[in-house]
């Protein structure tokens, strides 16, 4: 019998097993742009702990295992800043990632106070990035704007509305 993935709120616990999740997910993302100093690599832990204080966070288990992790942060505006959406290399391109997108958007289209409520979901992604770029168009976001960061990496910015 095989284990089912769950997915449940992030805690504190999870800091530690979200950072190394998150370090080896970003090895791909650092060599398709030739930068291994991007901020997921750099990141500390105390960092990691301050965006699940912060905001809130989701993760997927297989078992014990955390496979997928996902962060976001309600801004006074009512954009909802989603960020660091990783899958285990080895459980990718089996619904994780759109799955914990669909519950990060639950989460924040819920959350009380109604004052402070969703209005817009907001993400961002490397240029290059196409897995990326398709799910989260899949999932009804639309390119709002690019950054260039240097020659080899412009991030674009998408969005959709709560």
């Amino acid at each position: 019998m095989g284990l089912s993935v769950t997915i449940s709120a992030a805690d504190a616990q999870d800091a530690e097993h979200i950072l190394k999740l998150q370090y080896l997910c970003y090895q791909s993302e650092a060599e398709l742009y030739g930068d291994w100093s991007i901020e997921p690599l750099t990141q500390s832990l105390d960092a990691l702990r301050a965006e699940l204080d912060e905001g809130y966070g989701l993760v997927a288990r297989l078992g014990d295992e955390v496979v997928a992790s996902v962060r976001g942060r309600l801004d006074e505006d009512g954009t909802v800043r989603i960020a660091k959406l990783i899958v285990h290399p080895r459980m990718r391109r089996h619904g994780l990632g759109g799955r914990l997108l669909d519950g990060i958007e639950r989460h924040f289209a819920a959350a009380e106070p109604a004052t402070a409520s969703a209005k817009r979901y907001q993400l961002f992604t490397g240029h290059r990035s196409e897995g990326n770029l398709r799910l989260y168009r899949s999932k009804g976001y639309a390119q709002v704007s690019t950054r260039e960061l240097g020659p080899k990496l412009t991030l674009v910015t998408l969005e959709k509305a709560a």
